[in-house]
């Protein structure tokens, strides 16, 4: 038999331990605690096990009630009824403005879902909202749809995962456009004057008229007789997406496994891995021959497919489940990854990727993914 005791009013020192000791001295157990102090109020919420108690329910309520009179502070008791609950998390990123906790609430209002519990962390000029809910006997998929879509239409960030799943282990990022702030072949192409005929190539391949690795050898092509000094050129001026740096430390920080698995190439994934410390990195490998590119690719590609497949490869080898893995990505090409991740992320993308990803992030909002993890519970 369980009971809820809710505590509230002006803090002072004393107050757990004087409930406590209360249902200590009536051999009441307690199961569940959660006490915070906010602004000078004291608010606490337990749930205890009064199966053996030397009181009767009638008793031990008339004991906490004279015992929160003394203390000067607020009591609510009641018998504790357990309910059969569907959880999910919503974390609802962007800018800080007047009336973010309104928009969501009515958006979750009108599709009569319970909130459980609401917590808000603010980040310089991000600010991330993580609402708790229950969706009872709704349909998740077609929650998530139409939840993304409303959040997203009053300008905000949001990824939606199960309540019960939100350990990660193993986090994947694609490169261009996701980790650095650029699409790399493009920077190459501009050095040797093929800018226009890479992107005429890219915009094919986007309509679906050639696949990824057709696309991928004609635009190698374009590169032949690049001198090897340029790529280092241009990777030092690439930029890393603003956040980067700063969340890969935290998941390294957090005990997660990071790779980058890139469509783009291994003479940037490689520094890359250096300069971020991550663990794994992958991309396709320019031939080079005589300190020049000769317009090939050396080994396999790596398209949709082959990046779910290195996926697969990493977490075998890690021993980590499907469920405990994210991917992040930008494009076409990070579909597949996307789906199979246990927690997919659409990152500054294309409708196409939004579609299947547990949820979206905007570019400037990268940081926020730590927020998304739970990793805002440890420094970073």
């Amino acid at each position: 038999m369980l009971i809820a005791i809710t505590v509230y009013g002006k803090n002072r020192k004393d107050i757990v331990y004087s409930i406590s000791r209360l249902l200590a001295n009536a051999n009441v157990n307690i199961v569940d605690i959660e006490q915070k102090v906010f602004h000078g109020v004291f608010i606490m919420y337990l749930v205890a096990d009064y199966s053996k108690s030397k009181l009767s329910f009638d008793e031990l309520k008339d004991r906490l009630i004279d015992e929160c009179n003394r203390l000067g502070v607020n009591v609510h008791v009641s018998e504790f009824r357990r309910s059969r609950e569907n959880l999910y998390i919503i974390t609802v990123l962007g800018k800080d403005r007047v009336g973010i906790v309104r928009d969501i609430s009515k958006i979750l209002l009108d599709h009569n879902i319970d909130i459980r519990s609401t917590s808000l962390i603010a980040r310089d000029k991000l600010i991330s909202i993580e609402f708790v809910i229950d969706i009872g006997e709704l349909d998740p998929n077609q929650l998530k749809k139409e939840l993304k879509k409303e959040i997203e239409g009053v300008n905000l960030d949001v990824v939606i995962q199960p309540y019960d799943k939100r350990e990660k282990r193993l986090i994947v990022f694609d490169m261009d456009s996701t980790l650095v702030d650029a699409e790399i072949i493009d920077e190459i192409a501009k050095h040797v004057g093929v800018e226009e005929e890479v992107k005429r190539i890219t915009e094919r391949a986007m309509k679906g008229e050639i696949d990824f690795k057709t696309a991928l050898i004609e635009r190698v092509k374009l590169l032949k007789g690049l001198p090897v000094e340029v790529l280092e050129k241009i990777y030092k001026n690439v930029r890393l997406t603003e956040g980067a740096k700063e969340l890969v430390q935290a998941l390294k920080r957090s005990g997660y496994k990071v790779a980058v698995v890139s469509g783009g190439f291994t003479y940037f994934t490689e520094r890359l891995k250096e300069e971020l410390g991550l663990d794994y990195a992958f991309g396709n490998e320019l031939e080079i021959e005589n300190g020049k590119l000769t317009g090939r690719i050396k080994g396999r590609i790596i398209d949709a497919e082959e990046k779910a497949r290195i996926i697969e490869e990493i977490a075998e080898r890690e021993c980590i489940s499907k469920e405990n893995i994210v991917a992040v990505g930008d494009g076409a090409n990070d579909k597949i990854m996307i789906e199979n991740a246990g927690l997919g992320i659409a990152f500054n993308a294309k409708d196409v990727l939004k579609d299947v990803a547990d949820g979206t992030i905007s570019k400037e909002n990268l940081i926020g993914l730590a927020c998304v993890l739970g990793l805002f519970k440890k420094k970073f």
